[in-house]
């Protein structure tokens, strides 16, 4: 996960005044120098890095902290507030055009995942903005690049205009447009060429194609692997095409997150995507505040919430939500979830946006094993209908059978009945509980955890 190490030492030093009744101004000055190395660590650049401590040192040592009933905590508001600032305060939102169609245009070095984010931010727009975007290939250079967009749009069902590759690009951004307003499409994403490097031959032709398209929004996008030369790449497109924004790519990866933390400060250009994975769907509006909270251990619940809403119907939620506090939760039911939650994102990320997670007892080191989820579903899948719903059916040649089945072994099949039943017991508790204000310590035992 991104960040994951910065995350754990900001943690870790935050903690150490979280509970105090009072906050000395030698507590700040140590509490700052461990922010300090820790953003140094995580390639954030050094001048950044100076002023973000100097704006805390500055507020924590204040009245607002010196004079509040709990300064520890106010210190940690303090450093959330800035940290947020920092990578830009508030989510800056796509712009829109007073008369479509709204024109962006990709740009950026080799190898960032510029295409790949071209088709991503289209698919985004018309799931979340209801948009009917097209895509243009204006990379007539290097290879496969027309066919790479051109397969994006069959798998998004999305128009896709090119001219080949002996066309002139600002040619084909030119008739991109005349074709988009004929069709009524309301927004044109050209996938522009990149380079290894930047040099002048690319930004002359993205001026020129700037000019003939006027376009609404620049984005850049950087590998932000590529830690603080994507703050340098970053510096060099805005210098010569005033970008409007930034879309990071990689954001999922063990990237240490100076890129992310720095652009915004350096160049004054937001951050408006983040890529969060591979997959077609793995885009996601940047929102520095939720991000900033992330990093702190304070979780993502925003986040969360709208992964739910988009991938989890409402209704059986509702049903599944019965079913627990009656015990009448089945591998039907179990089956049916486990494809919902999968479609909202990885496990291990989804547990790291709930509030004190990491500090949770067993969820600190929490791994989610992708294959054994694979191994479950296969079980369950080479169940009858009526052993999903009665596991209390199951002798030795079911199990076998089931084993043979699902490429597993008897253990295993048993292993999963007993973690099942153990985690309805401890669903039943829970709902029952909840309302009588009781916790329950310790983790549901999960069966690919």
């Amino acid at each position: 996960m991104a960040f994951e190490g910065l995350a754990d030492r900001l943690q870790k030093t935050i903690q150490k005044v979280k509970g105090k009744g009072k906050v000395t101004e030698a507590d700040v000055k140590e509490m700052t120098r461990e922010v300090r190395l820790a953003l140094l660590e995580a390639d954030v650049n050094f001048k950044v890095v100076k002023d973000f401590i100097k704006r805390v040192k500055e507020r924590a040592i204040g009245q607002e902290v010196m004079d509040s009933l709990t300064p520890g905590q106010q210190v940690i508001k303090v450093v959330k507030e800035e940290l947020s600032d920092l990578m830009g305060g508030e989510q800056s939102k796509i712009a829109v055009a007073n008369k479509p169609p709204t024109v962006i245009m990709m740009v950026g070095l080799q190898g960032a995942g510029k295409t790949t984010t071209t088709g991503k931010l289209a698919n985004l727009l018309r799931k979340k903005n209801n948009r009917n975007p097209m895509l243009v290939a204006a990379d007539v250079y290097r290879p496969a690049a027309i066919n790479q967009l051109e397969t994006l749009g069959k798998q998004l069902d999305m128009p896709v205009f090119s001219l080949g590759t002996e066309a002139n690009p600002v040619d084909i951004a030119k008739q991109a447009i005349d074709k988009a307003k004929e069709e009524h499409h309301d927004y044109v994403i050209i996938d522009t060429a990149g380079r290894l490097h930047v040099d002048e031959q690319l930004m002359d032709e993205l001026q020129n194609i700037k000019e003939v398209t006027t376009p609404d929004e620049i984005f850049l996008v950087v590998d932000s692997m590529t830690g603080q030369d994507a703050v340098n790449v970053a510096e060099s497109f805005d210098e010569q095409l005033d970008i409007s924004g930034v879309v990071l790519t990689k954001l999922d990866g063990d990237t240490r997150g100076g890129a992310a933390i720095s652009i915004k400060a350096v160049t004054g250009k937001p951050i408006k995507y983040a890529g969060m994975g591979e997959k077609l769907d793995e885009l996601e509006a940047f929102h520095p505040e939720r991000m900033a909270s992330r990093i702190l251990g304070m979780g993502d619940v925003l986040s969360l919430i709208e992964k739910a809403q988009d991938n989890v119907d409402e209704k059986q939620a509702k049903e599944l939500e019965e079913k627990m506090r009656s015990a009448s939760f089945t591998f039907e039911d179990f089956l049916e979830q486990m494809q919902q939650v999968k479609n909202m994102g990885p496990l291990d990320e989804l547990i790291n946006m709930m509030p004190g997670a990491n500090k949770m007892k067993g969820m600190k080191n929490l791994q989610v094993d992708e294959k054994q989820i694979s191994h479950v579903e296969a079980i369950i899948q080479s169940m009858t209908k009526k052993e999903r719903i009665d596991p209390g059916i199951m002798n030795a040649s079911r199990k076998r059978r089931i084993a043979k089945g699902s490429g597993t072994s008897v253990s295993e099949v048993n292993r999963l009945l007993k973690q099942f039943d153990e985690m309805k017991k401890m669903m039943k508790q829970m709902t029952n509980t909840s309302k009588k204000g009781k916790k329950k310590k310790g983790l549901m035992n999960f069966p690919f955890m």
